[in-house]
């Protein structure tokens, strides 16, 4: 049988169409709950890296980014101006700057996170009949696997 009209790889992708579109609006849900500012992809980009891997030079960061030094720099700068971000002399290497996140900027993205789980806490406990929460939580759990490489 001819894959392209085989039933299964049409289901299949008929689910995935409707997975990129229903998980695009459930990010665009969680975005408009996070009240984060008006920073650019670029700008959050940099900000959940120095949460996650830790303090950095811009150097590491544009190589970690895909982009240039001099592009990092103009975005570190705008994060530095907004008191997100703080430099500090690199003790092993004085001519260099090593960026880390301020108390701020840790406690906004701490706030963020906060606002957008109670968004789903409450939509959960609203939208959802109790025997539907233990379909929710099996989803949830394939969802995992899905996005597990």
């Amino acid at each position: 049988m001819n894959q392209a009209h085989d039933p299964e790889n049409a289901s299949a992708s008929a689910m995935a169409v409707e997975l990129r579109v229903l998980l695009g609006r459930l990010s665009r849900r969680l975005r408009e709950q996070s009240h984060a500012g008006d920073f650019t992809g670029a700008q959050k980009s940099v900000l959940l890296r120095l949460e996650r891997d830790g303090s950095a030079t811009v150097t590491t960061l544009a190589k970690a980014e895909g982009v240039r030094p001099q592009s990092m720099g103009a975005t570190v700068a705008v994060l530095e101006a907004a008191g997100l971000v703080a430099g500090a002399a690199d003790p092993a290497d004085g001519r260099q700057t090593i960026l880390s996140l301020t108390d701020a900027c840790r406690e906004m993205i701490r706030a963020s996170r906060a606002a957008r789980e109670d968004w789903l806490f409450h939509a959960i406990q609203t939208k959802f009949a109790p025997h539907e929460l233990a379909q929710l939580a099996s989803s949830i759990e394939l969802l995992q696997r899905l996005s597990d490489d």
